[in-house]
């Protein structure tokens, strides 16, 4: 893959990954379900202008895997997400759009091997970037992070 087509896939999948976890963050609060959602992305928001002269690209593929894959894995995905919090915290104290945000992030250190433990631990950093301002980027961090040390310590092994 040269430079350019490597840098368009990656922003193609950051898109995807910004776009799964507002699909998440739907789901939760409205109660619709991930076919559905899928639906209203493809047809409302992916390829369609934002703000003016904006083009939503993603890629829609990858974003329909984390969604699916994220409702297919959930039990899972909230157990590892669960793991990394400290004994007197549960899951849902934590705040709708950082659910989403560690749901989709555990899902992909859990069944994309295909993509580096840091790559996917800086990318949902980033997206946590979007939503917020104070701690919870780092939040993010530390969480996907201490998750990734136990399903991928040879990513961490090799390095270290």
């Amino acid at each position: 893959m040269t430079g350019a087509a490597s840098e368009d896939r990656a922003r193609l999948r950051r898109a995807a990954r910004l776009s799964a976890v507002q699909a998440l963050y739907q789901m939760e609060v409205a109660g619709t379900g991930a076919t559905e959602v899928v639906r209203q992305f493809r047809d409302h928001r992916f390829g369609h202008a934002g703000e003016p002269g904006d083009y939503l690209e993603a890629d829609e593929d990858f974003f329909e895997d984390l969604l699916h894959g994220v409702v297919a894995a959930q039990d899972r995905v909230d157990e590892a997400i669960g793991g990394t919090l400290r004994e007197d915290w549960k899951l849902s104290r934590l705040d709708a759009t950082l659910r989403a945000v560690l749901r989709a992030g555990a899902y992909e250190l859990l069944e994309r091997a295909d993509v580096p433990a840091k790559v996917v631990i800086n990318e949902y950093v980033d997206v946590a970037h979007a939503f917020f301002e104070k701690s919870e980027p780092g939040f993010v961090n530390a969480s996907l992070e201490a998750f990734a040390r136990k399903v991928r310590a040879d990513e961490f092994a090799a390095k270290e």
